[in-house]
């Protein structure tokens, strides 16, 4: 049972950021406003990154993926800024 809570808190955070993700995905199908698609994608890699925090913190994989975690993060940011950048210079 004690692990029960940081499982929820987990859980919450991968349910929220893929939330999000996919409520920017379904505004970006109906408006076609490209910022909206960058951070869906964002989300995307961030939920993928909640995900794998779940998974090395649940002990649930023997691994250490904070290398992953890290390039995901990474990722995320960059494809928000380059959709930043690529919505001024339009």
């Amino acid at each position: 049972m004690p692990n029960l809570f940081p499982a929820a808190v987990f859980i919450l955070c991968i349910l929220t950021s893929a939330g999000c993700a996919f409520m920017l995905g379904r505004n970006y199908v109906l408006t076609r406003k490209r910022l909206l698609m960058w951070s869906a994608l964002c989300f995307t890699l961030l939920t993928l990154n909640n995900v794998a925090l779940f998974l090395e913190g649940m002990e649930v994989v023997d691994a250490d993926l904070s290398l992953v975690r890290a390039c995901l993060s990474l990722s995320a940011v960059a494809v928000l800024l380059f959709g930043f950048i690529w919505d001024l210079e339009q």
